[in-house]
């Protein structure tokens, strides 16, 4: 079976990489036979780059890459793809194809095993909320923003209350903001989901501020939920297919001319 490469954003913060191990420990469990294998962009090893030309060396003709990301802003749009420009320029060769990002893309719908996983660690969090708030890093990106507001307007709704967006970083509301903006409207017992797939720095920084606000519980950000796990290898099925990895093989053969 194709190799899944999971190329996280990668953290100075040790959780981040064990969120990651336990994700890919996760994937693995969910599809037995599979090489599940972990990197990360920066800050933690291995690259991308050397995973994929350890899995060449290994024999295989193929691999699948899914970005552990949940929007398509600099991260998905730039640095993946200079990776694997980089990977070629290297010597690479094996075929690589590359999954969307495990958030919603503009315009399009926000995966039921994404939001299962939210409301997993909220309901672990605590109970009885009337209102919840999606804790998110942040960008600058308004097109990545959207699609951010819209995982929270699909979670209140699964869950039936109203919902909203803080961020950690690079955008408003923050944290704090949202929760008195929620409180201000009547609600009470406010949750704070997490729209995160590892600890660090940026999630502890937006649920503090949110609870710090009067909000009542925040929950574990998604790491090895089976739900992610599910997600994941739902991206990889949908690029695993000989037009993606070829297109990848033929763009990169084009940039090396």
């Amino acid at each position: 079976m194709t190799p899944v490469l999971l190329a996280a954003h990668g953290s100075r913060d040790p959780r981040a990489a064990r969120a990651t191990r336990a994700l890919a420990r996760a994937v693995a469990a969910a599809r037995p036979g599979v090489d599940v294998r972990a990197s990360y962009l920066d800050h933690t090893l291995p690259r991308p780059g050397q995973v994929l030309s350890a899995l060449e060396a290994a024999g295989h003709d193929r691999v699948t890459l899914v970005p552990l990301l949940l929007t398509s802003a600099y991260h998905g749009r730039v640095d993946i793809p200079d990776v694997l420009r980089a990977a070629r320029a290297a010597g690479l060769r094996v075929p690589v194809a590359v999954a969307d990002v495990l958030g919603p893309r503009a315009g399009g719908p926000v995966d039921d095993s994404l939001l299962a996983g939210l409301r997993r660690r909220l309901a672990a969090a605590g109970s009885g909320f009337d209102a919840v708030v999606l804790a998110a890093a942040g960008t600058r990106d308004a097109a990545a923003r959207q699609t951010v507001a819209r995982a929270a307007g699909a979670l209140g709704e699964s869950l039936g209350v109203p919902a909203s967006v803080a961020y950690a970083s690079a955008a408003a509301p923050t944290g704090a903001e949202a929760v008195s903006e929620l409180r201000a409207a009547g609600a009470e017992r406010i949750g704070v989901a997490a729209y995160f797939l590892a600890p660090g720095l940026l999630y502890d920084t937006v649920t503090r501020s949110a609870l710090g606000a009067g909000a009542v519980a925040a929950a574990q950000p998604l790491e090895g939920t089976p739900e992610l796990a599910r997600l994941v290898l739902a991206r990889a099925d949908v690029a695993d297919r000989p037009a993606a990895a070829d297109a990848d093989l033929s763009a990169a053969a084009a940039t090396a001319a």
